[in-house]
């Protein structure tokens, strides 16, 4: 029997079956499971939660029963999480200070988070909480505008924020795929330390502006097993994210690293994890390459044939959009123009920025084109290489 209790009745060997509030609101993984730590009852009890739902036919009753607030009818359906945070949704524009500072705090959290474990301190994944949980708020009200950001990190910064990008494209891909937020949120987390150990390698090949020798290869090809093993001591961690960890560089063929696992043998959470952490890497500066720009990205990685898992990228695709914030495009008319936002079910048709005319081959006054309205009369033909132009910088139409 379902019962809806006072967050501080609640005692050892009680099943929670669900939390009163937000997904947010409470510092747990899951909904449902039986309270075995006092750790876990105390941390409940300070949560600021004020109910919880109780299973009585999977764990202890309440002593009391004077403290019950409420009982669910059998026939009725049990409480539930919500399935998405209720965000309103605003532009990229619109979303793109708040994105910005976001990103600021993160790569500070996720810089101390990282040095300590370069010392050999013990992760702390209570401190990851508040990173995922912003960072998926600002996706639902803008999948875009911290997406676009993130891309932009400096080449210097690249091993801190390529985690929180891929925490961010982690948990848009969970969201397209129709998962939970329960295992969205496993997916942010997932994301955010996928990388954690890099934090175990040294500085020089880390940083390295050229080649790798082979040795050197070999050294940061054991980042995912050191990465494993620091969360693994740190305890508390997912079994997702100490997954994702380990498994993250594994190709759908079988010829990743390190145990070159095959097909759906790979977990889910690590097949999301390989075309997440691809994707970043090439759209992004790195010391010894630049990056290739979004939609560009995109195509090369849909002809790496055995890479990825082919119905996992296609999602990924739906989840950053065909042609991705930052993205040069030519359209029927033809100009030339730097996508701005997306459409959130009409792919082909984002908001464009045209600047360009192909014909005469000069820029022309700047003007902003819904594809998705009614009557618009223009569409994407294809897209372009800005460096075949010689554009520099089209991040600065959209930022």
């Amino acid at each position: 029997m379902l019962k809806k209790i006072p967050a501080d009745a609640v005692r050892l060997g009680m099943y929670l079956h669900a939390f009163e509030g937000s997904w947010l609101s409470h510092p747990f993984w899951k909904n449902k499971f039986i309270l075995d730590d006092p750790e876990d009852v105390q941390r409940l009890r300070q949560s600021g939660l004020t109910a919880v739902w109780i299973d009585t036919s999977k764990g202890l009753d309440v002593v009391d029963p004077a403290v019950v607030l409420s009982t669910t009818p059998a026939s009725a359906p049990p409480p539930e999480a919500p399935t998405a945070p209720v965000v309103a949704r605003c532009s990229a524009r619109d979303e793109l200070q708040r994105a910005a500072r976001v990103l600021n705090r993160s790569k500070k959290a996720i810089t101390e988070l990282f040095s300590e474990a370069r010392l050999g301190n013990a992760i702390n994944v209570e401190s990851c909480l508040p990173l995922v949980a912003e960072i998926s708020d600002s996706l639902a009200r803008n999948s875009s505008a911290l997406i676009g950001l993130a891309r932009l990190k400096h080449k210097d910064e690249y091993t801190y924020m390529h985690s929180v990008a891929v925490c961010a494209l982690m948990v848009s891909l969970a969201r397209q795929l129709g998962l939970s937020e329960d295992l969205v949120r496993e997916a942010g987390l997932a994301g955010l330390l996928h990388d954690v150990g890099k934090m175990a390698m040294p500085v020089e090949v880390l940083n390295k502006p050229g080649s790798l020798t082979d040795a050197e290869f070999v050294v940061m090809r054991s980042h995912p097993e050191r990465g494993h093993a620091l969360l693994l001591a740190a305890g508390s961690i997912p079994a997702s994210a100490l997954d994702v960890c380990l498994h993250h560089h594994e190709k759908y063929d079988g010829s990743g690293y390190p145990h070159r696992v095959q097909g759906e043998a790979i977990s889910l959470f690590a097949r999301m994890g390989a075309v997440c952490d691809v994707y970043d890497a090439i759209t992004s500066n790195r010391p010894y390459k630049k990056a290739w720009n979004p939609a560009e990205s995109l195509a090369r990685m849909a002809q790496w044939t055995g890479h990825f898992d082919t119905q996992v990228f296609h999602a990924f695709v739906r989840s950053v959009g065909i042609y991705p914030l930052g993205s040069l495009v030519r359209l029927e008319s033809g100009r030339l123009g730097v996508v701005i936002d997306q459409h959130t079910e009409k792919l082909t048709e984002p908001l464009v920025r045209v600047f360009f005319s192909v014909k005469a081959k000069t820029p022309i006054q700047q003007l902003d084109l819904n594809l998705s309205r009614p009557g618009a009369n223009d569409r994407i033909v294809g897209r372009e290489d800005p460096a075949q132009w010689g554009f520099g910088n089209l991040d600065d139409f959209w930022r």
